[in-house]
């Protein structure tokens, strides 16, 4: 198992909370999922033989939030 803590930007509410967990957490191997608004983070738990770092990214940024290094 993997683990990652993804800072991220434009999250503000619980929806940001709530359509970033799911996106995320419909990922394939992806066992956990936490947000946190006030430090602008996402920690993903997953499988790295089933899903990659570029597919978390992609699912943060098809929400409509900006995943930043």
């Amino acid at each position: 198992m993997a683990q990652e803590t993804l800072n991220v930007k434009g999250m503000s509410c619980e929806h940001c909370i709530k359509a970033v967990k799911s996106s995320v957490g419909d990922l394939s191997g992806v066992s956990a999922v936490d947000v946190d608004l006030k430090k602008g983070t996402v920690f993903v738990d997953y499988d790295e033989t089933k899903t990659e770092h570029g597919d978390i990214v992609e699912a943060i940024d098809d929400q409509g939030y900006d995943v930043v290094s």
